[in-house]
């Protein structure tokens, strides 16, 4: 059946099916154990850089759902992702940005490649300039053909006329 095809394309190391079976795990059972073989999928998918995935999990560790909540993870898997162009990613990490959440410093490093479920996230952050790093994020998502990252490009020209008002998004 496809279904074993899909399993079979995951467990050899395909991260399009760990991806792909990852989420149907998590959409179609309510069950915890699928839950944990959802993320378990993800993960795979997650080390092999897949944007989707990267994506996935980051919400996962923004919401605290089945893991911590985490923001510096959730913000390493949205660069990572937007990094590979993925709009909703890159809007994600741009309006964690404007909300005044720090780039963790394993992204302002170079050696960013380890996983957060892995790799030790040291807590020191580098102050950037983040309207500046936000909209180089929405860029991202707007290139890709995104309006919402249309969107929040135009609201940030306008914020640059009225600094006011940009902060209080970051209140």
């Amino acid at each position: 059946s496809g279904a074993a095809l899909l399993v079979e394309a995951a467990n050899m190391g395909d991260p399009e099916a760990q991806y792909e079976l990852g989420c149907r795990l998590r959409v179609e059972n309510d069950h915890v154990q699928s839950d944990q073989q959802a993320f378990h999928y993800i993960e795979k998918a997650v080390d092999q850089l897949h944007p989707g995935a990267l994506y996935l999990l980051g919400a996962v560790y923004i919401t605290g759902d089945c893991v911590k909540r985490d923001i510096a993870s959730a913000m390493w898997c949205f660069h990572r992702a937007s990094e590979k162009g993925h709009a909703g990613a890159a809007i994600a990490y741009g309006s964690l940005l404007l909300k005044g959440a720090e780039v963790p410093e394993v992204i302002t490093r170079f050696n960013s490649g380890k996983s957060p479920s892995t790799g030790k996230v040291r807590k020191r952050t580098i102050q950037q300039d983040s309207v500046k790093l936000a909209k180089e994020q929405f860029q991202i998502a707007a290139e890709s053909g995104s309006d919402l990252g249309l969107r929040w490009l135009k609201r940030l020209g306008d914020y640059e006329k009225q600094p006011e008002e940009l902060k209080q998004i970051q209140q």
